[in-house]
């Protein structure tokens, strides 16, 4: 890597529940078989970050690590075997597969510690990233709304169309209305559910969530969730409940209010050793509980698809950014995502 900076500023987990350390920190001086440096522009932050740094899914062997998995950049130089992309595109950074090398994880370097890092991460000025893991866009390309591209709207549009299925006219319950429920309800309209109705625990979520095409709204603080959706959808229950919270009791709460043909769809992930409890009988008859994995999103082929909706005016999500922020000021957005205070999706300017 010729003339490029030997350091970078980046946000490093030093340890589970506590503050990102903000640090300068050193690149490798050489490109390995299917790594691309990208010079990151804008990163969004996922509730997946969120659960990394709370050690949700138990203890974090890696640490200390950099984070993030959605964002925008530049090509800067590729290493040897890359194809897919070149010197000079622009790019979306993505954590599902798509075309290319999978090449080894990155290694950096601060205060004489190794500093790990997956296929990509996206809380840095550069990031080495897997080939397989980036998707060249057009250079007239709208960079903030390219971030949500790696995973908010992929996720959420994956899971209407490959996980739930939903056909015209069928009721789609969403509980959880953040980054990736927003675009579930959005990707639910545009398929012609009917109703379409979004839970959280916060009014400027629901707002935005009824902007985007929810067409029922329930704040789960002070209703009664399960009697108002029933309400809604009539005492068969709902045809789609898709949980974002990974919260066990809401996924039991999901699989009791859907009808006998129903179809519960995970896309949170509960805490280590938390466990769901159903009666098993009703997935012999028609029923179905499922993860998602990233919507089982295809980068390559998705990604220009939900382009070319947002140039045609199809899609809207540029009202999904309601925070921008400084890497330096991450750990004041991620309070505020916590606090529900973010309405949808927090950007971080590189």
């Amino acid at each position: 890597m010729t003339n490029l900076p030997k350091t970078m500023k980046a946000a490093v987990l030093v340890a589970q529940r506590a503050p990102l350390a903000i640090v300068d920190i050193e690149l490798p001086s050489t490109l390995d078989v299917g790594q691309v440096l990208v010079r990151v522009h804008y990163s969004g932050v996922c509730g997946s970050q969120l659960g990394e740094i709370d050690g949700a899914k138990g203890e974090d062997k890696f640490l200390p690590h950099l984070l993030g998995h959605e964002g925008s950049g530049t090509v800067v130089e590729t290493g040897p075997g890359v194809r897919h992309v070149k010197a000079g595109d622009s790019v979306v950074l993505h954590w599902r597969k798509g075309p290319g090398i999978e090449a080894s994880p990155a290694k950096y370097v601060w205060d004489g510690k190794t500093v790990n890092a997956g296929w990509v991460t996206t809380f840095n000025e550069y990031a080495i990233v897997s080939e397989n893991r980036l998707t060249a866009i057009p250079p007239d390309s709208d960079m903030e709304i390219a971030a949500l591209l790696g995973c908010a709207v992929t996720t959420g549009f994956g899971v209407v169309v490959n996980n739930a299925k939903v056909k015209i006219g069928e009721s789609v319950v969403v509980f959880g209305a953040g980054g990736v429920g927003l675009n579930i309800v959005q990707a639910a309209a545009m398929a012609g559910a009917y109703p379409v109705i979004a839970v959280d625990l916060f009014d400027n979520r629901l707002s935005l969530a009824r902007s985007l095409g929810a067409t029922h709204t329930i704040n789960a603080k002070t209703e009664d969730a399960a009697a108002a959706i029933l309400r809604i959808v009539g005492a068969a229950g709902a045809d789609v409940f898709i949980d974002n919270t990974g919260q066990p009791t809401v996924i039991e709460l999901g699989y009791r209010l859907t009808n006998p043909r129903g179809r519960v769809v995970l896309v949170g992930v509960p805490r280590h050793g938390s466990n769901v409890s159903i009666h098993s009988l009703p997935l012999h008859f028609g029923k179905s509980l499922s993860g998602s994995h990233g919507g089982e999103a295809i980068p390559e082929l998705d990604i220009p698809r939900y382009q070319n909706l947002c140039r045609a005016g199809r899609l809207r999500l540029s009202e999904l950014i309601t925070l921008r922020c400084p890497l330096d000021g991450l750990d004041d957005a991620i309070r505020q995502m916590r606090s529900g205070a973010v309405d949808g999706r927090c950007l971080i300017a590189l």
